[in-house]
């Protein structure tokens, strides 16, 4: 009975040995994501115009615990979209729920330390029919400094593109 105690208490503890090992491992900090963190410093609301001089407002929210970003873009009397950013590793992925009835899906790569911009490339889409169909191709952010931004909408149509330039300040 006494080996069978001894015995039991040995595997305990080197159960107890083993997990507190591996969570040490477990530990160690993951690069961190200065895209991601650039986007999560958008938090707030936001006054801006278009290059054609019109009223646009533009309003991020943290959500899910921290984990994404969510953008509310109103370009004036037009139906608001919605964009949601996420880190993907060392990456920033969108999805764009654009008032063209379609999902992009685009990618910004790694960013360095201090980012001055971030640009985003399509993947993907849900609900696009074609790649002719219209759907925006390409986000830039320009961070001015922590009152101001630009983003470059770039929407694609066939072979055509359109730019859209908006530019904001934190209100």
């Amino acid at each position: 009975m006494n080996r069978l105690k001894t015995n039991g208490v040995a595997f305990i503890a080197f159960l107890c040995a083993t997990t507190l090992a591996l969570a040490g491992a477990s530990t160690t900090q993951a690069k961190p994501n200065y895209g991601f963190e650039k986007m999560k410093a958008l938090v707030g609301a936001w006054q801006g115009t278009t290059k054609d001089g019109k009223a646009v407002k533009v309003t991020y929210s943290l959500v899910a615990d921290g984990s994404a970003v969510m953008e509310t873009l109103e370009p004036g009397n037009e139906s608001a979209m919605i964009t949601m950013y996420h880190p993907d590793g060392g990456r920033v992925m969108m999805t764009h729920y654009c008032s063209a009835h379609n999902q992009p899906r685009m990618r910004a790569e790694a960013a360095s330390a201090d980012p001055k911009s971030l640009t985003f490339n399509f993947v993907d889409a849900t609900n696009l029919s074609s790649p002719t169909e219209g759907h925006m191709e390409r986000l830039v952010v320009n961070f001015v400094d922590s009152d101001h931004f630009a983003q470059e909408w770039t929407f694609k149509v066939k072979d055509q593109k359109q730019v859209d330039l908006f530019t904001f300040q934190r209100n």
